[in-house]
């Protein structure tokens, strides 16, 4: 007996450093590119004089179902007109013309903002917090936007997607996006995805890993609350209003801890105020796909998009995310691969390059009327 308690203890340390471990990997992998992502080149428009096409042009990433992407003499195959017969504008790569940075009236502005919150990690009381938010190009208060909250991982803040600069590469993409047509411009909102006053440093011990999973109160009771009361989005604001109204104008999309959040809260609890929803590396403690469609049982909201990425040598969430997405059109029937689902998959790791595609991607699916 005393033998069986022993080793049942050393399984349970084993496990709980393995998860430690993944935990700081995570970490490390988010600090350790951000800046590299930061300093990349942009390519200025001059340069891509005569460079045309969308995202879809590029769409050569694997895809659950695909085959390979193409033929030995560099022609196209099944798999890009697999993507426009889905309306998936996917690529794997995000096209040098969407990084340069614009200025002047094709530019949108990125504002920082703070909003009352309250400790749900702790004993409830209220606080201030800071997010960062992009208008697009021209935005005005005669017109409705859609909204995208965009979360980061465990190792960052609401500053980890380079929202506070102005060299923002996600500000880039969605400038150019909007300029080529691509999308129908819409406003992103990066916030700290910790509901509590906890630590954001990286590595800290004192991170405060449940607040993570306390996030959709605040998203429910504050920060929606705010982006709907002091932006001209799609959503008839008042006290107390029905969230779930504006639902089909909202995404909600992160990478590693953030694509958890997406799969756990954004689906698990908040079905109702998000239609759209994108998974980047999603971290290893999301909801397996039969835990999902167990809670979406009997669900009438529907969802309109899901769309997730991972890199293939990923060892910190590829095994996670699989499970957690890969096989959920197979378990539950409200997601169908090629219409309201996409998996994709390709070579990568655990950094910005695949966010940033993601991203990209992303962007292009969330909002779509085709």
């Amino acid at each position: 007996m005393k033998k069986k308690i022993v080793m049942a203890m050393m399984i349970s340390c084993m496990a709980l450093t393995a998860c430690g471990n993944e935990i700081e990997k995570a970490i490390a992998a988010e600090t350790s590119y951000s800046a590299e992502a930061d300093s990349a080149e942009i390519v200025e428009d001059s340069a891509l004089e005569g460079s045309t096409g969308s995202a879809a042009e590029s769409a050569s990433a694997t895809t659950s179902g695909s085959s390979d992407d193409a033929s030995s003499d560099g022609s196209t195959t099944s798999q890009e007109t697999k993507a426009d017969d889905q309306h998936a504008e996917v690529g794997n790569m995000v096209l040098p013309k969407y990084t340069a940075l614009r200025t002047g009236e094709d530019a949108g502005t990125i504002e920082r903002i703070t909003y009352t919150t309250h400790d749900y990690a702790g004993d409830g009381s209220e606080y201030t917090k800071e997010a960062n938010i992009y208008l697009p190009a021209g935005y005005s208060e005669d017109k409705k936007y859609n909204v995208m909250i965009l979360l980061h991982g465990i190792g960052g803040n609401e500053d980890e997607w380079g929202m506070n600069k102005s060299t923002s590469r996600v500000k880039a993409i969605m400038d150019n996006l909007a300029y080529y047509g691509d999308i129908e411009p819409f406003i992103v909102v990066t916030p700290n995805g910790r509901a509590g006053k906890t630590s954001d440093k990286p590595g800290d011990k004192g991170t405060g890993i449940e607040s993570f999973y306390l996030f959709g109160q605040e998203l429910r009771n504050d920060l929606i609350p705010y982006i709907d009361s002091h932006y001209s989005t799609y959503a008839d604001y008042s006290e107390g209003y029905d969230l779930s109204e504006a639902r089909a104008h909202r995404a909600i999309a992160g990478l590693s801890m953030g694509g958890m959040q997406t799969i756990n809260i954004g689906i698990g609890e908040c079905l109702d105020m998000f239609g759209y929803f994108g998974a980047f590396s999603a971290a290893p403690t999301s909801n397996v796909a039969s835990k999902t469609a167990s809670i979406l049982e009997g669900n009438e909201y529907p969802i309109y998009y899901f769309y997730n990425i991972c890199g293939l040598q990923d060892r910190t969430a590829y095994a996670s995310h699989s499970a957690a997405a890969k096989t959920l059109p197979a378990v539950c029937d409200q997601f169908v691969d090629g219409e309201n689902y996409m998996w994709q998959e390709l070579d990568g790791h655990h950094d910005f390059r695949i966010w940033y595609l993601g991203f990209y991607n992303f962007a292009q699916l969330a909002f779509n009327e085709k």
